[in-house]
């Protein structure tokens, strides 16, 4: 689809749905966002752009984007500003961004690598005025136990806080796969870095298992949620319940975004606007 197409159907997606006023949200403790991770081939083939993601989140009501970085042309100030400016006068908060930095890593060498990537991109998110940054906790490497790689992890988590804690951003590690499969060792490492700075980015989809219990688990420590349409139960995708989900993360004390991340096989430039108008639906009635 070419980009011009994308727009369009964007466009079009956009006004085919309700406008609801955002008075009746505004005492909600959620808000609605997008994952730019939905778009992921738009993306990367150029057919839509990240500017285009800010304006359909202002049209649909969305109050931010968590913006995957790994497409990104370049983290000039040029591109960085122009998207930070068009966010603002839309009324929409790029409130994190996403990076593919993976805590667990075998030697001093690789961890310093690591930090360095951190370090670079916590300096493009205060450029862009986000105050969260997602993190990978990262598989096993080979001929290491899981405890061995939590450790790393765990090492690698707290050096990279400190430099989070700098620019007074906060960084979320996301339960996604590896060491951070299930809610029990993503909470264990977040509770041994031992920093305000981190906590769980939140995905409500990726538990292989239990995934409302899972949820719960790591709800107390979520910093940023990506919120699915499905769940988990006996190693089968079953339909979320959304409703459920929230009073969960109500009760863990989450006050937060909740991002749209779509990952199915239609089409996300008609599903999402779909879903994040069920989100905004299923936030007033929470």
């Amino acid at each position: 689809m070419h980009r011009r197409d994308c727009i369009k159907t964007l466009t079009a997606a956009a006004l085919a749905l309700p406008r609801v006023s955002m008075a009746s949200e505004s005492k909600s403790q959620f808000r609605p966002a997008i994952c730019a991770y939905s778009f992921r081939d738009q993306l990367k083939k150029g057919s839509m752009t990240y500017a285009d993601l800010i304006r359909m989140a202002a049209d649909l009501g969305a109050d931010g984007v968590d913006l995957t970085t790994y497409w990104l042309p370049d983290t000039s100030n040029q591109t960085l500003f122009a998207l930070k400016r068009l966010a603002y006068r839309s009324s929409v908060a790029i409130y994190t961004i996403g990076i593919g930095a993976n805590m667990a890593q075998p030697t001093p060498e690789l961890r310093a690598a690591e930090i360095e990537s951190v370090r670079k991109w916590l300096d493009a998110a205060e450029r862009l005025g986000a105050l969260h940054m997602r993190v990978f906790g990262g598989k096993v490497p080979k001929q290491a136990t899981e405890e061995q790689a939590v450790d790393w992890a765990v090492e690698t988590l707290k050096r990279c806080a400190d430099e989070a804690e700098k620019k007074g951003i906060t960084l979320g590690i996301e339960d996604d796969g590896g060491i951070t499969t299930n809610a029990d060792r993503t909470v264990e490492i977040v509770k041994k870095a031992g920093s305000p700075w981190v906590g769980i980015n939140l995905d409500t989809g990726n538990f292989p298992n239990d995934g409302y219990t899972q949820i719960e688990m790591c709800a107390p420590y979520a910093t940023n949620v990506h919120f699915k349409s499905q769940v988990h139960i006996d190693h089968q995708a079953q339909p979320a319940d959304w409703p459920r989900i929230l009073k969960i993360l109500a009760s863990g004390g989450y006050h937060g975004y909740l991002a749209i991340e779509y990952e199915s096989t239609d089409s996300p430039l008609t599903a999402v606007p779909e879903l994040v108008s069920k989100l905004r639906a299923t936030i007033r009635g929470a």
